[in-house]
């Protein structure tokens, strides 16, 4: 039998028991490769922070900053600007006790991460495992919300430059277990991290499906794994699915991770993947 998915975030809540988690993806950039300039307001990322909550999200993932490709750098102020009313008006609808979802912070860098935790979020989605700005993993140890520490071969502006491994899985294995040594050394205590080995992030089309064929091994580290496959451009290259239209892929690729026991995943449409997972979910029972 499955044990069921369990986290702790910031404030001492957890999240679960429960079968899985849904991480809603909240962009309030005008770039992003699949809704960007969407909700590109502090009006409209409240209601769409919210929408996804009713959707059935856990966590409310929210981005300040593109990690496509080639995306544009945005500065440490231009980025707190995008987030933090998102998160305050999303943290402000009840008090942390009665909260119904947790707040996630798509960040890697320090200052956003100390003033979203400031305000109340409790998870930080570091895209860079504190390899960006090391002092990230100071301000993690210092407020220890959930943290999701993810793999990525260099920034977006250049990660898709002829990424190149050894070894994909087992050059990430070995980064992970250098990375979780560090925090927790630095004081983060183990029951709040989780891992994503960064799908499309400084990596070819074989090395994404070589991460996915081989998704055990991630789990073997004994700490929740966070699948990112929500409508990527693999899909296209695998499937001949174009931007726009890979709903169909992410869904199927979604139900298939989960049937092997991947228990996070971040998304666009919730509605749907929840529905998805419910189901890989009984056809495991």
């Amino acid at each position: 039998m499955k044990t069921p998915f369990s986290w702790e975030v910031r404030g001492g809540r957890s999240l679960g028991p429960a079968p899985f988690c849904i991480f809603g993806i909240v962009n309030v950039t005008p770039d992003s490769f699949y809704d960007g300039g969407e909700y590109n307001s502090v009006a409209a990322g409240i209601a769409h922070a919210r929408k996804q909550a009713a959707a059935g999200a856990h966590v409310l993932d929210i981005g300040g900053e593109s990690s496509r490709p080639f995306a544009d750098y945005v500065s440490l102020e231009e980025e707190i600007d995008r987030v933090l009313p998102i998160v305050e008006g999303v943290v402000g609808d009840c008090s942390d006790d009665e909260l119904p979802w947790a707040v996630s912070v798509d960040t890697y860098k320090a200052g956003t991460a100390a003033a979203v935790l400031e305000a109340g979020a409790h998870i930080i989605n570091d895209i860079s495992a504190f390899e960006f700005e090391p002092e990230l993993r100071d301000v993690v140890a210092q407020f220890k919300p959930g943290y999701v520490l993810m793999h990525s071969q260099g920034k977006p502006d250049k990660m898709q430059v002829a990424p190149a491994y050894d070894n994909v899985v087992d050059d990430i294995l070995a980064f992970f277990e250098r990375k979780l040594k560090e925090l927790t050394d630095a004081g983060m205590p183990e029951t709040r991290i989780m891992i994503d080995p960064g799908v499309g992030f400084g990596k070819t089309v074989e090395h994404n499906v070589t991460i996915l064929q081989n998704i055990d091994r991630f789990q073997s580290l004994g700490f929740p794994v966070l699948a990112g496959i929500s409508n990527k451009s693999m899909f296209e290259k695998l499937c001949g699915a174009p931007s726009g239209k890979r709903e169909n892929c992410t869904q199927a690729a979604t139900a298939i991770l989960a049937y092997r026991g991947v228990e996070a995943h971040r998304v666009h449409d919730v509605a749907k993947t929840r529905e998805t997972l419910l189901l890989a979910e009984a056809l495991r029972s």
